[in-house]
């Protein structure tokens, strides 16, 4: 009998190996695919500006899985394009080691007779965020006049003999100090502008000098120098990362460090799976010859070694991403934070520690080490990671990574914040007197409240607002934190029942009573933290008055009583200064509706932003009527009020009125 009959006669041999063979084809396939994939995906440029590798890929040159979705550039007179939000920017510059490229708008590099921002930089949908460092470069158009004895920037594309339009930096100093009425002017849009330099050595170039300067832009993406290392070239396909080499697709890197060049991996590879399978081929047909001799037979080495196969698989912490963020490894981390060595500890929250680390890659982060590690705690995990790779808002804390749900423990990479929290520099180590201008902290209030707004559009509440949450970078720019470790708000009821977490001092009073978390429970918070800004004190202190441990209490109490210069830090202009002192009054009106005890009698988060921005930005002028504002909450009707009212006994009266007059006519 020839070997042609034995496989005859032997059909699940038979079956095995012709099974095998077209697996052994197609893994020769694949590795060919594998080639044409490392070659397609060499760096490329557009003539001008600098080399396009991953993250980034040149359309209409290179493959789609050779960078990120969104990451798409396009040569426009030999200049590389990328499109944000409907927007065109040149990249000018990317530097891959430390994730960030240098952009301007596209617009002041082409032949428009009146190149003019008309909006400003929307990065809500992109994967990218502005560098800290930035300073605002403002345009306002169609005003009715210029500012007199103020640094400005002529727009003349846009002037005529009726209305003037102009460009300048720190335009919130015009109202403070030059009396000057932004009102006056029909609109105005700000560009962010990377400098490098002092603003007052510019005041001699064009607007469009200084716009083509540009601003940087961060990206979060798994790092390519370990893939590029091993020779191979990074990619992203199936929504993971890939590390493409000549002989196969990786998940991370081409060597696996054994130190065999790629050829002798190839052929001892091919060699082993040959003989691997043939060997697995045998196996099966002894396995199926003994079973039909016993039927009943048990198959337990077969699923013992099935179970322990997919254990160990399982226990694998791999490279590549999850959502869409890097995953790291656990040994990674520990060697960026110097095994989570004490010295670098950060702070120390409810939901774990945080620790200062620093990347292979160079890249300052931090790292949160979550505290339990239990089955119920890694869904968990999951789900947070879901929630935060999906928000990307530029006063929000970046997520730069995560470990796998198998890793010995549970860590989130943020990026690193390097100028300590809103509370450090109030009351805290970094505290000194007059440090923190009242410009400044009405700058905090107004971008803390402009996360949390987004938050709750995102139907996401924070559930632990609060200064030691508020990070603040080298320019004083906030940064929110702390958010992804939060309760999805489902859609569909008004509040949600749950144990009261959160921080003594800033907790809703209605959540602690009644379990009723909603979003308006961020909003008291933040009314403490609104108080904080004004008073530099701190939530809750056991060395004040019994009736004054906490803050809200001692703030409502003092604002009732007319004697709101007791609560204000006296270095802040309060009693000296009447544009100060008029807007510090408004910032506690609104902090004093905030802290109301019945959720109904708080604005919502978007109310409130809306409120600080007009305090913000009209200054409320000494001499000048101060104009109507609108407080509209989601179950209480319209409040206008033609003046600033003297105290909050006054915005409660017709804060309660208005809203009985809603409720009974619904």
């Amino acid at each position: 009998m020839g070997p042609l009959y034995f496989f005859i006669s032997h059909k699940p041999l038979l079956i095995c190996f012709i099974v095998f063979f077209f697996f052994f084809t197609t893994l020769a396939e694949e590795s060919l695919s594998a080639d044409q994939k490392f070659q397609a995906c060499a760096p490329t440029s557009c003539g001008k500006g600098p080399n396009i590798s991953y993250p980034f890929l040149l359309s209409n040159v290179q493959e789609s899985f050779c960078g990120y979705p969104h990451f798409n550039i396009t040569c426009k007179q030999e200049y590389p394009v990328l499109r944000i939000s409907s927007d065109d920017y040149i990249i000018k510059d990317i530097f891959y080691n430390n994730q960030s490229f240098l952009v301007a708008s596209a617009l002041v590099y082409e032949e428009d007779t009146c190149p003019i921002p008309l909006h400003n930089v929307t990065l809500d949908l992109a994967p990218f965020n502005i560098s800290p460092g930035y300073i605002d470069f403002s345009f306002l158009y169609n005003c009715t006049s210029e500012p007199a004895n103020y640094p400005i920037y002529p727009i003349s594309c846009a002037t005529n003999s009726t209305v003037s339009s102009f460009a300048g930096f720190h335009i919130e100093e015009l109202e403070l100090y030059y009396s000057y009425s932004l009102n006056s002017c029909n609109y105005f849009v700000n560009a962010p502008l990377h400098t490098g330099s002092d603003v007052y050595s510019l005041y001699n170039k064009d607007y469009t000098e200084i716009l083509k300067l540009g601003f940087l832009l961060n990206w979060t993406a798994h790092n390519c120098s370990t893939c590029e290392r091993s020779g191979g070239r990074c990619g992203f396909e199936n929504h993971e990362f890939v590390c493409f080499c000549h002989d196969q697709t990786h998940l991370n890197s081409c060597d696996d460090g054994d130190g065999m060049n790629v050829g002798m991996k190839v052929g001892i590879g091919v060699g082993s799976a040959f003989a691997g399978g043939a060997i697995m081929c045998l196996i099966f047909y002894i396995y199926i010859r003994r079973r039909k001799r016993k039927p009943n037979a048990p198959s337990s080495f077969v699923s013992r070694s099935i179970t322990s196969d997919f254990a160990s698989k399982s226990d694998i912490e791999r490279g590549g991403l999850y959502f869409g963020v890097p995953v790291f490894t656990y040994a990674e981390l520990e060697e960026a934070t110097k095994n989570f060595d004490s010295a670098k500890e950060l702070g120390d929250g409810g939901f774990g520690t945080v620790y200062y680390g620093k990347l292979r890659d160079g890249r300052a982060v931090a790292v949160k080490r979550l505290y339990e590690n239990n089955y119920k705690r890694v869904e968990q995990f999951m789900n947070e990671v879901e929630i935060l790779t999906r928000l990307r808002h530029p006063h929000l804390v970046s997520l730069y990574g995560c470990t796998s749900r198998h890793s010995r423990e549970l860590l989130l990479v943020y990026e690193y914040i390097p100028n300590g929290t809103v509370a450090d520099h109030l009351h805290g180590q970094r505290a000194k007197p007059g440090a923190l201008p009242w410009k400044t902290r009405m700058k905090i209030s107004v971008e803390t409240a402009n996360a949390l707004a987004y938050l709750h559009a995102s139907d996401i509440i924070h559930r632990d607002v609060k200064t030691n949450n508020i990070l603040l970078d080298n320019t004083f720019c906030v940064k929110v934190a702390d958010f992804g470790l939060s309760r999805l708000f489902p859609l569909d009821v008004t509040h949600v029942s749950t144990a009261p977490q959160g921080t003594p001092g800033y907790v809703d009073p209605e959540y602690h009573e009644c379990y009723q978390l909603t979003d308006k429970s961020d909003v008291y918070s933040f009314g403490v933290v609104l108080i904080e800004l004004i008073s530099s004190m701190p939530a809750v202190d056991i060395t004040r008055h019994r009736h004054e441990i906490n803050l809200s209490n001692m703030a409502i109490n003092k604002i009732q009583s007319d004697a709101l210069h007791e609560l204000v830090d006296r270095n802040l202009g309060f009693e000296s200064d009447n544009a100060t002192r008029i807007m510090i009054t408004a910032v506690a009106e609104l902090a004093f509706q905030c802290l109301q005890g019945a959720k109904e009698m708080r604005p919502s988060m978007e109310n409130v932003l809306e409120t600080l921005k007009e305090i913000q930005s009209k200054g409320y002028n000494i001499g000048k009527k101060i104009q109507e504002i609108d407080i509209q909450s989601d179950d209480v009707g319209l409040l206008k009020s033609c003046q600033l009212p003297r105290s909050p006994d006054t915005v409660m009266t017709q804060w309660t009125s208005s809203s009985t007059t809603s409720n009974n006519s619904s």
